[in-house]
């Protein structure tokens, strides 16, 4: 998991904020860009998409958020929930990457009960400012009730966008603690969120919880895809044959991976981002909402 431990051990390491903004921009460079993995184009072109910053009434308040889609017309949805650090541009970078394979993707504030986005413009400024703090605060009001609740405000702002086909399912994906928001953000409609995602998700088993996420996803009808942090696995490895259980006796397709990368290995503003291990899991999160949405 993400926590004031790696904090300290990255700061250790001595990562100056300008390595970290190097990482980000090469990040960046590789979700934009096309890539031979991009199928759907071809190789040098850049779909046409529109974007825009966007708010809409939850049950708390106006959530913030970043809405990107495809310009060729109405697409399938996808809900993007932030790591710690919060609705940023490398995230909308991601949002636009999904844009790229034909996804209407919206990318939420977490944090909008206490303050718009940007909170932090990248995660050295997190990390070097305090924002373990700050965040601790935030997200001690982000419960699942919460999180559900917000989801589904977030899935009824989506249907009623032209940029968006409300005929097909949605899918949702999560980074750190955004992993458990993406299982409960399926649980809150299922009726509309038929894929699912967690990238080094945080608190995905959570024992003696009706509302654990593993318990959830256990009696959902979408179809999940558990990216887990090797770091993570070393950690918890118990966790990780809960999640892989629950996946093996799920009716819907289900997989819990451990990769090659550490906790952030799929955040290109993150020291830990791991390139290699990144596109082997956007190729199966590529997959997975293909066969699902």
């Amino acid at each position: 998991m993400c926590d004031e431990a790696k904090l300290a051990k990255w700061a250790r390491e001595g990562l100056s904020r300008r390595q970290f903004g190097a990482l980000a921009v090469a990040g960046a460079a590789a979700a934009c860009a096309p890539v031979e993995a991009e199928e759907s184009y071809p190789t040098g072109s850049v779909p046409a998409m529109s974007e825009r910053a966007v708010t809409f009434p939850t049950a708390a308040g106006t959530m913030d958020a970043w809405f990107v889609a495809p310009v060729t017309g109405p697409s399938p949805a996808v809900i993007l929930w932030p790591d710690i650090a919060g609705l940023r541009e490398t995230k909308k970078d991601i949002a636009r990457r999904l844009a790229g394979r034909g996804y209407a993707a919206l990318v939420l504030n977490q944090y909008y009960r206490d303050t718009p986005a940007p909170i932090w413009a990248d995660f050295a400024e997190f990390a070097g400012s305090g924002g373990w703090d700050r965040a601790r605060a935030m997200r001690g009001k982000l419960s699942a009730e919460a999180i559900m609740a917000d989801a589904r405000a977030a899935v009824a702002w989506l249907d009623a966008q032209e940029e968006v086909d409300a005929k097909r399912g949605i899918g949702t994906q999560g980074y750190c603690m955004g992993g458990p928001f993406a299982v409960w953000t399926a649980a809150a409609v299922p009726t509309r969120v038929k894929a699912a995602a967690s990238f080094h998700g945080g608190g995905l088993v959570r024992h003696d919880n009706r509302l654990s996420p593993h318990v959830q996803m256990a009696s959902s009808d979408a179809a999940f895809l558990i990216g887990v942090s090797r770091d993570d696995h070393a950690e918890a490895p118990g966790d990780t044959e809960v999640l892989r259980e629950v996946a093996a006796g799920r009716a819907q397709p289900s997989t819990v991976k451990v990769y090659d990368g550490d906790h952030g290995w799929t955040v290109p503003d993150s020291p830990a981002y791991a390139p290699a291990a990144e596109a082997e899991a956007w190729d199966a999160l590529m997959q997975l909402y293909a066969a699902r949405l």
